[in-house]
């Protein structure tokens, strides 16, 4: 092991992000994962029947296990994988654990010994499927939860995860993109319709950019949003060319003896 020399430099590419989509149902969070590059399904439940898309119907967690396997492998050309939803895939890793400790309920252990075979158990997998040189969209539901403070009290929209393993996928994606509808008036006075999705951390609603490429707002549409994040890197990489060509021309040449 050796200590670094360089900095690493931030992620530009999509395929070494993961992120987390949360919103109501059918508002088109799986529509915007399926326009993803060479994107394959980890289906946890129904719900591709109307879009075209490349999926693995998963029912158990040892089938999430074997599916996971044959991705490593790297023996495919998928860039892209999504859990549809994590919810499911939690639950079913929760059944995992209880059949195998023969137990009806992660209580049962005591002393919270379930749940944290359960939370291991799932961060560990979901950490293995992060650190493959492809892209991990996890989609999750969307809740409201009452957050009361000493002088506040208001309503903030959070993913449908159980509050621990909530906070694990929280803290290791790159991104959480809350999906929702927004209501607006056009030009005649009707009342409208647009699907957006808010990138930016926010007191009523769960989301973030780490990357920071992404606008506080954009449409609910994959383009779109390749566009504003290649958008950003393309720009940067101009910019640094240009310093780059700046110090070029602006050095003094090195005297010889």
């Amino acid at each position: 092991m050796e200590l670094p020399t360089k900095k690493t430099p931030p992620r530009v590419n999509l395929a070494n992000l993961s992120i987390l989509i949360h919103g109501m149902p059918k508002v088109g969070k799986t529509t915007w994962c399926a326009g993803s590059e060479s994107a394959l399904f980890l289906a946890t439940e129904p719900g591709l029947n109307s879009i075209e898309a490349y999926q693995v119907p998963i029912t158990t967690w040892e089938e999430m296990m074997k599916a996971c396997a044959l991705i490593a492998n790297g023996e495919h050309s998928f860039q892209t994988i999504v859990i549809d939803t994590v919810d499911n895939a939690y639950k079913m890793c929760a059944k995992y654990i209880c059949d195998k400790h023969k137990i009806d309920h992660e209580s049962d252990l005591g002393y919270g010994k379930g749940y944290a075979y359960i939370n291991n158990e799932f961060q560990r997998a979901v950490n293995k499927l992060a650190s493959l040189p492809y892209g991990l969209y996890m989609i999750s539901h969307s809740q409201e939860k009452e957050i009361e403070t000493r002088t506040n009290k208001y309503t903030r929209i959070i993913p449908t995860l159980p509050e621990k393993v909530g906070k694990i996928i929280v803290g290791m994606v790159d991104m959480i993109l809350y999906c929702t509808i927004e209501v607006f008036k056009d030009t005649d006075g009707q009342q409208k319709n647009k699907r957006v999705m808010k990138t930016k951390p926010s007191l009523y609603y769960e989301a973030g950019d780490r990357t920071g490429r992404l606008p506080e707002e954009i449409d609910l549409d994959y383009k779109v949003f390749i566009k504003e994040f290649k958008g950003s890197s393309a720009t940067e990489e101009k910019d640094s060319k240009q310093e780059n060509s700046t110090k070029q021309t602006t050095e003094k040449p090195k005297q010889t003896k």
